[in-house]
């Protein structure tokens, strides 16, 4: 009987969809997976609609509709100050994990060293390995998060072909700051690599940080790919819109295997999300303010119960340690009975991590109506006796 490929068959379902699943079937309040419970502005919508309707519905461009890539353009320069040539440097894809599965696919000779730093969103250990990629894992754990240098520099080679980095940082919520890309954009001179750039919550930087893409540093125009999501930017997960930014000679391979991806993207949805990108600054910012709003909600009512919320510089999570709650659980065990007896679904933090001792942290999202916050506070309360 035939296999299933060895490296994709070995990985079981996401753990996201698993706690989501689990929530359904206890009827429990979703705080686990990332995605908002409200869809995104009406005109970014009626756009969408308007185009379906009236618009050609045939196969666009297989970069993306010209609107689009002018619109990733634009807002290149409008909040980072690059310059971007639409025609060469812009491409369209049908998701951001697609446009890292295409940047992935598209570098990776077999062999190659790939540098990652933990906790990991879960696509890119998988479509590393399946590229032929040969990972080297860093770390940076809780309630710092903060990036160790040493073992940095010691995970590149003359065998690294790329970094993937991910900032604002899914789950840790790190904000990596100006320094620290500093550092990161030496190494990738030193060793003559490059850097995948997963900035899908580039809008979700709280307290005053601003995001400041790798390849706005010095030297690294030319070897950073830059990935940006419709979904992020405007809570529309499901039209699964992405778009790369990057130098033609990194854009050409990357290209190929977008060919032979998904080739396109809807172009009512591109049209849309064409739309969003040209909204006014308000938008952006109100966008930004409300997320730290709920944030804040939502960190507060968790301390009140005696969580011990990590903070929280970026995207739509907080980090809590719950052991001051006196589980002497790990993680999975924990999300599990809090899913299970009080009727909130979270994400274990060692879902994140390949190995290790990271396995008293839960992640919450935000990204929720005050509601839907309000009554998991409740029901967590209660089931911890702080009611």
């Amino acid at each position: 009987m035939a296999q299933g490929n060895s490296i994709l068959s070995g990985y079981g379902t996401t753990v996201f969809e698993v706690m989501s699943r689990m929530a359904v079937e206890y009827n429990a309040v979703n705080l686990g997976q990332g995605f908002p419970d409200q869809d995104g502005p009406l005109d970014v919508r009626q756009e969408a609609a308007r185009y379906l309707l009236e618009e050609v519905n045939q196969y666009p461009s297989m970069m993306g509709l010209p609107e689009l890539r002018q619109a990733v353009a634009a807002h290149n320069k409008r909040f980072y100050g690059l310059e971007v040539d639409w025609q060469k440097e812009v491409m369209v894809t049908s998701g951001a994990t697609e446009a890292l599965a295409d940047c992935l696919f598209g570098l990776i000779e077999p062999g190659d060293e790939v540098v990652m730093i933990e906790p990991l969103y879960d696509s890119y250990l998988p479509i590393v390995r399946r590229a032929g990629g040969v990972p080297k894992l860093v770390r940076v754990t809780p309630p710092h998060w903060e990036l160790p240098r040493d073992d940095l520099a010691a995970a590149f080679s003359p065998r690294t072909k790329l970094i993937i980095l991910n900032s604002p940082m899914n789950p840790a919520a790190k904000v990596f700051t100006p320094d620290e890309l500093g550092f990161i954009a030496e190494l990738l001179l030193k060793y003559d690599a490059y850097a995948v750039c997963d900035e899908v919550y580039e809008h979700l930087v709280f307290d005053g940080r601003a995001h400041v893409p790798l390849m706005t540093l010095p030297g690294m125009r030319e070897r950073v790919l830059r990935i940006g999501s419709a979904g992020k930017t405007f809570s529309l997960t499901g039209w699964k819109v992405g778009y790369i930014t990057g130098a033609p000679a990194l854009m050409t391979p990357v290209a190929k295997a977008h060919q032979f991806m998904t080739f396109t993207t809807p172009p009512n949805l591109q049209a849309g999300v064409a739309h969003g990108l040209r909204k006014d600054d308000s938008y952006f910012s109100g966008f930004t303010a409300d997320m730290a709003a709920k944030r804040d909600h939502l960190s507060d009512g968790l301390r009140r119960i005696g969580f011990e919320v990590v903070p929280c510089q970026g995207t739509y999570f907080v980090t809590t340690d719950f052991r001051p709650l006196g589980f002497n659980g790990n993680d999975v065990d924990f999300c599990r009975t809090i899913t299970l007896e009080a009727g909130v679904a979270a994400v274990p933090v060692s879902a994140f991590y390949q190995d290790g001792d990271v396995t008293h942290f839960a992640r919450f999202c935000f990204c929720k109506r005050e509601e839907i916050l309000d009554e998991g506070l409740r029901r967590l309360a209660r089931y911890f006796g702080r009611s």
